[in-house]
């Protein structure tokens, strides 16, 4: 039997629904403003931010440290770890100013309307704005035109990927594509002939 797209979308819808108990759907979908979100359980805490990743460090620092959670701090039904309490104060006195863009996911996934992926080591802050990256490979494309990629990605966020949950947000996507959808190879492609290394 061959299945056309609309069969695999179904199919897929189904497995989401069939997974409405998994922990991690709960942790990325908080019924909050920041839905969905790129977290996870960590030590006891059921919805930790990029697995506890000090969001403050990446525009005080432009550097990935890793947070405690003796500095945690809940904003919008997410936990944030610091690694300092200087670091939990700054968050706390303007938290939008530190939360990462697309809720942390992958900034290359969401230009394609794709809520998936982001490593907390692998980021760029531009303009005051932390961007997070599934990977050097990632990254290196996203950048190859950072400000179209930038626009393309606010949209798709703007419009279909905020408030969405992530799990039935990504079947979608991944069966039914973008118009200017690549895949990772076609982009290791694009990196190596920019002459980028992306590795």
């Amino acid at each position: 039997m061959k299945f056309t797209r609309t069969h695999k979308l179904l199919i897929a819808g189904s497995l989401v629904i069939g997974l409405t108990g998994c922990s991690a759907m709960t942790a990325q979908n908080p019924a909050s403003e920041l839905s969905p979100v790129n977290a996870a359980e960590v030590a006891g805490d059921s919805r930790v931010m990029l697995f506890g990743a000090d969001v403050v460090a990446y525009i005080t620092q432009e550097a990935y440290v890793q947070g405690s959670p003796q500095f945690k701090s809940t904003f919008e039904e997410v936990d944030f770890h610091f690694a300092n309490a200087d670091n939990k104060a700054l968050f706390d006195s303007e938290p939008t100013k530190y939360v990462p863009q697309y809720g942390g996911y992958c900034a290359n996934g969401i230009m394609f309307g794709i809520p998936w992926g982001g490593n907390a080591t692998d980021f760029r802050v531009v303009n005051g704005k932390t961007y997070i990256f599934g990977g050097q490979v990632s990254q290196a494309a996203f950048e190859l035109e950072m400000e179209k990629n930038i626009a393309l990605a606010d949209d798709y966020w703007a419009q279909e990927v905020k408030g969405s949950n992530s799990f039935i947000q990504r079947a979608k996507r991944l069966v039914v594509r973008v118009p200017h959808y690549k895949s990772g190879e076609e982009q290791a492609a694009e990196v190596q002939a920019a002459g980028k290394t992306g590795s």
